[in-house]
């Protein structure tokens, strides 16, 4: 297997690479010119502007493709691997009824000011996503999905009231970190609530979480983009039952 590679866009090796971004200036010639320095200062050589569309008063979105210089190390690159078997919803009821002995408590949320339910719902709501029914089909998890806006003082009070044995929390709105902050405040809610050995499993997912922060923002896992119900499910029996 190689261990070195460079983008691919014409032929093998050539390094050309497609990136888009906006400039708050009007679309003109002169915007042209700027979007083509700025890709230039960041290594595209040559570069050609292939789109750019004005996006409002005084806003230009550009797309750019070029050539870069860059090689991409496989051997330095690291991910978080999933490091538990991937569970049927029968063999994942089957455990925790086996070894649990009691329904598996959930709750789940988005938290701060961001009102997107849609990455929550789809891992918790019985319809799930892309065919694959969420969190509430499974006969022995107990789910309590707390909607959108939720204070961190009240995910902590309703994982008391439930007993969750995992807090789920979805964070889409991430302008200036949000997601981040929002993470860390609700980490340290709960490490302040209960005891290490009392609180509930704390996951987040996002789509511009790094999964590799985990222990940097105090949760136990963090999902990125296409993450499915059946990873989160078979995750929770792997980190709470067994």
């Amino acid at each position: 297997m190689k261990t070195v590679v460079r983008p691919y866009g014409d032929t093998t090796g050539d390094g050309m690479v497609q990136v888009s971004f906006t400039l708050p200036i009007p679309h003109d010639k002169l915007a042209e010119g700027a979007a083509l320095q700025l890709a230039g200062k960041m290594g595209l050589d040559p570069a050609m502007l292939v789109h750019a569309k004005p996006i409002g008063d005084g806003f230009t979105f550009f797309v750019v493709y070029g050539s870069v210089r860059h090689l991409v190390e496989l051997d330095k690159v690291q991910v978080i691997e999933r490091d538990f078997p991937l569970l049927s919803a029968k063999e994942v009821n089957a455990m925790v009824r086996q070894r649990l002995r009691r329904k598996l408590s959930v709750v789940g949320a988005c938290i701060g000011t961001d009102a997107h339910t849609v990455g929550i719902d789809a891992i918790l709501n019985l319809k799930g996503i892309a065919g694959e029914k969420g969190l509430e089909y499974y006969r022995e998890l107990k789910v309590r999905n707390l909607g959108a806006q939720v204070s961190v003082p009240e995910l902590v009070a309703q994982a008391l009231a439930e007993k969750a044995d995992a807090v789920l929390v979805s964070q889409v709105v991430t302008q200036r970190d949000a997601h981040l902050h929002n993470t860390r405040e609700m980490s340290a809610a709960f490490r302040e609530a209960l005891p290490a050995g009392k609180r509930p499993v704390l996951i987040v997912g996002g789509p511009r979480f790094d999964e590799t922060m985990a222990e940097e923002l105090g949760v136990d896992r963090i999902f990125g983009r296409g993450t499915t119900p059946r990873e989160v499910a078979s995750y929770l029996v792997h980190r709470i039952v067994k």
